[in-house]
């Protein structure tokens, strides 16, 4: 069977109405230096059972998690997932390609997403959430334009250089080609420093994220105050969504938007996605946010019912009116979230991150214990950084090597200047017995 179902009339009908002359001409856009010349290096074709023996070949060569006792979060964490919560969200009803636009077929996914939205905005603080976005990265990226937007007469964003750098990276590819520029906060032990972006003009709002990247947690407030004096917008960020069954929310911080990841909340690690992009905002600007938000509303009989109520995508509505032209949903991660939320509810979620903080306490004072040496004196939720003893990082590499055993992760790469400091995480996945032999290992 044609991969490509178009007769070289159709193609010659397509390539009349751009005005190339080939299909070839397409790429002229495309620097000759990029373009594969000869023939691709690929090898001969297998046969099905060949080529399944190569992908388990090649898929033996990966490391599982679920092998190792992985002490490191940055970003993605394990966490348990209730058993019923993969179970649910497996049906036909919710894994399902169809995108439910049409209500009076999809009353169950609408209501579904109804309740993730009230659910993450009761966590979160905050008056609407958006369902939903790729990842926290795309989610803050929304959030820089919309104050970029919303502030004409300033083409800057100022952002803390302790938000995720992968995020960062993610902004900085949304505004490469905007003419928008980033301007980064400087630290002071552990934290964004308030009296850098006092000091900032021209910038149209402020992004800060807490727990930060290094684990410690800002005091947002303080950046509300100072956003509120230069007339600009807040972003409060986050990585860990549990971290909010203990910490004070962002919009209890006065946050006017808050772009989040949302792994954490029923979602498995898989080699790094898919993740869940949360976005949320105060009421005032429910018509800049992207995305799409699901109202309830009463039918022609009284009862209730859910509908698309905003929907500010270009697929909805005319492209020069959208609000954002690249956002998009992760409609089954949205579901699983809800169902984690509803099954773990507002208790589960204080009892797990309470869980989460104190097991990171014990880790973190057995390895202090152990050699290595506290960095910061900032509060903590499951995750900081230690400066590391002589020898660790050889020891290091030995536990993962030959104990199966994930010990940190090395902030160099990332921050030059913490030369031998180790960022570690501990959650409910981790046992006393867990710690207690890596803090023997590692001395």
């Amino acid at each position: 069977m044609r991969y490509l179902p178009h007769t070289q009339e159709d193609i010659d009908a397509m390539l009349a109405k751009t005005g190339h002359a080939s299909i070839d001409d397409l790429f002229d856009s495309i620097p000759e230096a990029l373009k594969t010349k000869g023939p691709l290096n690929l090898p001969e074709a297998l046969s099905e059972w060949d080529l399944n023996t190569y992908m388990e070949k090649l898929a033996s060569s990966n490391i599982a998690c679920k092998d190792y006792k992985c002490f490191i979060g940055a970003g993605s964490y394990d966490h348990y997932i209730p058993a019923l919560v993969p179970y649910l969200v497996s049906r036909s009803e919710f894994a399902t390609a169809y995108t439910p636009y049409q209500p009076e077929v999809s009353q169950g996914t609408l209501q579904g997403i109804y309740e993730f939205q009230t659910m993450i905005t009761q966590l979160l603080g905050m008056d609407i959430a958006t369902a939903s976005h790729y990842d926290c990265g795309t989610a803050l990226a929304e959030c820089a334009l919309i104050a970029l937007k919303k502030d004409r007469k300033a083409n800057k964003i100022a952002v803390s250089s302790l938000v995720h750098p992968s995020h960062r990276q993610i902004l900085e590819t949304y505004l490469r080609p905007t003419g928008y520029e980033i301007v980064e906060i400087g630290t002071k032990e552990g934290l964004t420093d308030p009296t850098a972006l006092e000091a900032m003009d021209g910038i149209a709002g402020v992004a800060v994220q807490s727990p930060n990247f290094l684990g410690n947690i800002e005091d947002l407030s303080a950046f509300k105050a100072i956003a509120e004096n230069k007339k600009i917008l807040f972003i409060a960020s986050f990585t860990e969504s549990l971290a909010y069954g203990l910490l004070k929310s962002p919009g209890a911080c006065g946050a006017d938007l808050v772009a989040g990841e949302g792994q954490s909340l029923g979602i498995a690690k898989t080699f790094g996605g898919p993740g869940l992009g949360l976005l949320a905002g105060t009421k005032k600007l429910m018509r800049s946010l992207p995305g799409r938000f699901i109202g309830k509303t009463k039918d022609a009989n009284g009862d209730d019912g859910y509908v698309l109520t905003l929907a500010t995508r270009e697929q909805h509505i005319k492209r020069e009116k959208a609000s954002s032209n690249i956002c998009s949903n992760n409609g089954l991660n949205a579901m699983t979230a809800a169902m984690y939320l509803a099954t773990v509810g507002k208790i589960g979620i204080r009892e797990i991150a309470q869980q989460n903080h104190d097991k990171a306490v014990y880790l973190k004072t057995s390895l202090e214990n152990a050699g290595f040496e506290s960095v910061f004196d900032s509060p903590f939720f499951n995750e900081f950084v230690l400066k590391a003893p002589k020898g660790f990082r050889e020891k290091r590499a030995d536990l993962i090597q030959n104990k199966c055993v994930f010990a940190g992760m090395d902030l160099e790469p990332y921050y030059p200047k913490l030369k031998d400091h180790y960022l570690f995480c501990a959650t409910e996945t981790i046992s006393k017995k867990d710690i207690d032999q890596l803090a023997k290992e590692v001395q």
